[in-house]
This record gives C-alpha cells, sequence and structure tokens, in this order.
C-alpha cells in the first residue's frame, strides 16, 4: 500500500513538474517593406497616415526610437536579419540584383545574387530545435534553389526571387508561391490570410511565423476599402501644394500627401491587427514575441519630384544612408516585457533579432554582428553597443552616391566616395542632419574616419573603383 500512495505521489510530483516547466515561446516577426520611421502614428504624431494597430502595440510593448535597418535597401537588410551578420560579411550589399550604371565615375562592388546556403539562419537554428517555421510574403534572397524553403522554413507563402509583387496587388499576382485568390483579394489581406492559417494550425507547437509583407513598396495599388478616406483627407487639410528639397541630384518630399500609398499603410495596420487578434484568440498572446519592423526609411527621395512618402524631420530617404534612408519603426512585445508602453532609446538594428530570438528561445548560438536585446526589453538595461555603421557602395534610383555612414553616441559620419567628401553631425541637436559640423571638429571626424574604416575592413567590406569608361561629358 506505502508503495503505491508513493507511486501515485511520485506521478503527481512529475505531472504538476511537466505543466509548470516553462514552454518556448513563439515568434511573430512582422517585416514591412519600406515602411519609414515616420510612417507610424506613435513615432510621429503629425503623420497623415492613420496606424491605430501599430500604436497599440507599442502601448503594449516597447518602442524602440532609435532603431535601424542594417542598410538603406532591402536585401542586405533581409539577408542580416536572417543571419546575425553584417549585409558586407555575406557580400550583399545592395537589392538583388542590383543596377549600377554604366555612365558614372565609380563602379560598385560585385555582389552575391542570393544568400548563401552555408549561412546558418534564423529559421534553421529554430527549425533545428522544434519550432515549426513559416514564411510569409516577400523574400528577395535569392532565385530557385535560395528559396525560403532551402533556408530554414517549413512552408513557405509567396517568397522568390522578385522585390516587388509581379502582377501588383491585386488578384493575379503572377507569384510562383503563391496561388490567385478571388477577383479583388488585396494581396496584403491574403498573405495575412495565411498568416493566421499558420497559427491556427501550430498552435500546440512553438512557432516563427515570419510575414514580410510587400507592401508599401512600390507600385503604389491603393487599398479600394481605405482610399476614400484619405482622398478625403487630402482635400480636407488642402494638400495640392507638394513642396521638394534639392537632394543630391535628387529632390525630397517634405510632406506626407499620398492618398493611395496612405491606404496602403491602413490595410497594412488593419493587418498587424488581425495577426495579433488571431494570436490573441488562439490564447497564443502571453507566450508570443512579435516584432514589428521595416528593412529601411520610407521612400522620400528621387532623381523626380512626388515620391510616396516623407520621414518627418528625418533627411532624404530609402537608399541614403541619412537617418531617412535608415532609421526604421521598432515594437516588440512579448511575455516578459519590462513596462510595457515604455519607449527605449538605445539603438538596435536588423543584426540585432538573430541572437534577441534565440535567446529568448534558449537556443545555443553564435552571436554574429547582432546585440541582445534581451536586457532592455525585460531589465530596462542598456545595451552595450558603442558604434553602428553602414556600407552602400552603390548608386542607387533615389540618387544616392556611394558611401558609408558611422554613428557613435550623437555623432553621425557620412562620406560619399565619388568626391571623398566627408560630412558630421550631432544627431540630439541636429537629427534632420541639416548642418554639417565637419570643418569645425576635425579631431572628432579624424577619430570616427578611424573607426569607420576598421569596422569596414573587419568586415571585408568591398568599394567601388573608377569607372575607366566614364565620360563626363556623355
Amino acid at each position: 500500500m506505502a508503495k503505491k500512495y508513493l507511486f501515485l505521489i511520485t506521478m503527481i510530483f512529475f505531472l504538476f513538474s511537466c505543466t509548470n516547466e516553462k514552454q518556448q515561446p513563439n515568434f511573430v516577426f512582422i517585416l514591412v517593406d519600406d515602411l519609414g520611421w515616420a510612417d507610424v502614428k506613435c513615432n510621429y504624431p503629425e503623420s497623415f497616415y492613420d496606424t491605430p494597430n501599430i500604436d497599440k502595440l507599442a502601448e503594449s510593448g516597447v518602442r524602440f526610437t532609435n532603431a535601424y535597418a542594417a542598410n538603406p535597401v532591402c536585401s542586405p537588410t533581409r539577408a542580416a536579419l536572417m543571419t546575425g551578420k553584417h549585409p558586407n560579411r555575406v557580400n550583399i550589399t545592395d537589392w538583388i540584383p542590383g543596377s549600377d550604371p554604366k555612365k558614372r565615375p565609380l563602379l560598385g562592388p560585385q555582389d552575391g545574387t542570393e544568400l548563401a546556403l552555408k549561412e546558418i539562419t534564423l529559421a534553421e537554428k529554430l527549425k533545428e530545435n522544434g519550432y515549426k517555421t513559416c514564411f510569409v510574403g516577400k523574400w528577395h534572397l535569392g532565385d530557385e534553389g535560395f528559396f525560403p524553403e532551402d533556408q530554414g522554413f517549413d512552408v513557405n507563402i509567396g517568397g522568390h526571387e522578385k522585390g516587388s509583387p509581379p502582377g501588383g496587388y491585386y488578384s493575379p499576382y503572377k507569384n510562383p508561391k503563391l496561388s490567385d485568390g478571388p477577383e479583388g483579394e488585396y494581396l496584403t489581406d491574403r498573405l495575412t490570410d495565411e498568416s493566421i492559417k499558420f497559427i491556427a494550425k501550430n498552435k500546440e507547437n512553438p512557432f516563427l511565423l515570419y510575414l514580410a509583407f510587400y507592401t508599401v513598396h512600390t507600385p503604389i495599388q491603393a487599398s479600394k476599402k481605405h482610399i476614400e478616406k484619405y482622398k478625403a483627407k487630402r482635400e480636407q487639410l488642402n494638400l495640392n501644394e507638394v513642396p521638394h528639397k534639392k537632394e543630391g541630384d535628387g529632390w525630397t518630399k517634405l510632406i506626407q500627401e499620398n492618398a493611395a500609398f496612405a491606404s496602403m499603410v491602413a490595410a497594412m495596420d488593419e493587418n498587424v491587427g488581425r495577426v495579433l487578434a488571431a494570436l490573441k484568440e488562439q490564447g497564443l498572446d502571453e507566450n508570443t514575441w512579435v516584432i514589428f519592423t521595416s528593412d529601411n526609411g520610407g521612400l522620400s527621395t528621387l532623381t523626380r519630384k512626388n515620391a510616396p512618402t516623407n520621414n518627418g524631420p528625418l533627411r532624404a530617404g530609402k537608399g541614403w544612408c541619412y537617418e531617412g534612408g535608415i532609421r526604421v519603426p521598432l515594437i516588440i512585445k512579448g511575455p516578459e516585457v519590462f513596462n510595457p508602453g515604455r519607449f527605449e532609446e538605445d539603438p538596435a538594428i536588423s543584426m540585432d533579432y538573430f541572437t534577441t530570438i534565440l535567446s529568448l528561445a534558449g537556443i545555443q548560438h553564435e552571436k554574429n554582428d547582432g546585440e541582445n536585446l534581451v536586457p532592455a526589453l525585460t531589465k530596462n538595461t542598456n545595451l552595450e553597443r558603442d558604434e553602428l555603421f553602414w556600407h552602400y557602395p552603390h548608386y542607387h534610383g533615389s540618387a544616392w552616391k556611394p558611401g558609408s555612414a558611422l554613428r557613435k553616441g550623437d555623432w553621425k559620419l557620412v562620406i560619399h566616395y565619388e568626391d571623398m567628401q566627408t560630412k558630421l553631425f550631432n544627431l540630439t541637436n541636429d537629427p534632420g542632419e541639416t548642418t554639417n559640423i565637419a570643418n569645425q571638429n576635425l579631431e572628432k571626424v579624424a577619430e570616427l574616419k578611424a573607426i569607420l574604416n576598421t569596422k569596414l575592413a573587419d568586415s571585408n567590406a568591398k568599394f567601388p573603383e573608377v569607372n575607366p569608361d566614364y565620360d563626363p561629358k556623355d
């Protein structure tokens, strides 16, 4: 009898221990294409766009006010997210396949055209440790043989080599990895539908859902559900005059007023809300980390006028190493967030998500080039980070010319390789990078140049070369 009772007590203790064992968290990573820092209301209250669901996410999580993309264009940032490595290290420093013009003084370095299979991805690490992994949306890291399913994802819906939706935002999509929907179906809605299906199907397993919206990348195609609201708002605000500022060989739009673009932002925000609601409906919201960010700054600067958006007080936009091109929204919500609703001023960058997610999952890994954001999330502890740097040695349709940049504390250094022009800004005093103070701070310039050169060398950076066929008369 005593043995029987002992057995029962042992079993009860075992079952109690199992039920109280800490369950691995789920991860929902939401990456919006070309969404600028000022495109979300919680960052920029003056925004023309409305983002109530993203703002609500910020109220229940941590909003990083100094979050950066690893690069001012998409493919390098996406590679950095997947690997935790600086784009230089994976030989992807331009959008794939890139478009360096031949009639320019410099020729950009030859990049890889895919994320090499030898690279260990976030999805591979999670999958190895029992996670179900699903990719939905824009991939843009290589052609067949290098798709998400080749890089650690169990499921791939919509991810292929193209950087924009080949059939546009309405079905038929002409996407080899996404079946067409009914006439009038909007791509952003459809990708969310597929994401919600995955959540419901895998609610009993720890999972990674990587939802990479194609929106708000060009082509600018309005969400029919939201467009009339923003047409009326534009008219009410009398935004017929659209001011611009000269930026190098290009033009930066100085206000947000594009109703079609605004409707795309609204559709994206609505669908972020749908994903969050699905997590709650399935009883998963208390054990799921949600990360919301963008791959680069908003498209505000082009060689012509009337880019889709404006980045508020930040200078320039996508394609540029000024703040408008690299500073992005970042909100992280999760079960262990300290003091939800606060903002975090410590800089964060795309490489950080690899080590942060794996640390939250309790999975051993190499940290690579990122920093672990967990202390900042769970304890409000400052990150031990001295500098961030960017290297974009290519020309871009935004009028950017090859260059690099470094941020150290409040200081920001920008170097342009065509003429080796050096610019220095103090971001606290001048967040819009309006006043070059390099000549007044030569010692600081020398210090930051030395740090940047070391960073570039250590990361195996490639540089543009003189174009022997360049003729300034052409």
